[in-house]
């Protein structure tokens, strides 16, 4: 019988036989030193356009957290960190990712690629590249990645600002993902 226990939990014996615990410690992969040590392949940040959902807030930080993202910018109706229901998903990463909230994107999406980023849309269009063939040629200046509403997808006039949209190919009879997963997808 196993089962996995977390750091915070303090449990020495099993709750199925009441026999003592062993622990095991997993070392860190090279991957996970490496984005532990610093040496994230490209400075990436997100912009969140108007999602709804808390809880894909939430799961977006999670994997942000995970692959590095430096900053989210979040955009609109977008529910922020400090919002309970982010924090459900979001298991910590709420408290570890900086963040900046802007009521419009569209002007969030100007100031920052002023400042230099290569803006890129998450979206399905007819103009959008597959992303596997967009990424052999990451922009050497900081990304911005711009994912959006639910149902809405990125608003049209980001999209013309983006200087490249890419999309997730699809394989099954569905045309999209759920934007938390299709954001994961992207970043790693």
């Amino acid at each position: 019988f196993r089962f996995v226990q977390t750091s915070d939990q303090s449990i020495a014996y099993c709750p199925k036989c009441g026999s003592a615990l062993r622990v095991k410690q997993i070392a860190a992969s090279t991957a996970q030193q490496n984005l532990i040590m610093g040496n994230a392949p490209t400075t990436l940040e997100l912009l969140l356009d108007n999602i709804r959902s808390a809880f894909n807030v939430g799961s977006i930080l999670r994997s942000a957290d995970g692959a590095n993202v430096q900053h989210v910018h979040i955009c609109g109706i977008t529910p922020t960190p400090d919002h309970p229901w982010v924090a459900k998903t979001a298991l910590g990463a709420e408290a570890a990712i900086p963040w900046t909230q802007y009521w419009n994107s569209l002007e969030a999406a100007q100031k920052l690629k002023q400042k230099g980023y290569a803006v890129w849309g998450l979206e399905c269009t007819s103009k959008a590249a597959a992303l596997p063939d967009a990424l052999r040629n990451l922009p050497s200046a900081p990304l911005l990645l711009i994912a959006g509403n639910e149902l809405a997808g990125v608003d049209t006039d980001l999209i013309a600002q983006c200087d490249q949209v890419v999309h997730i190919p699809m394989l099954g009879v569905k045309e999209s993902l759920n934007v938390a997963v299709a954001v994961s997808i992207a970043i790693y």
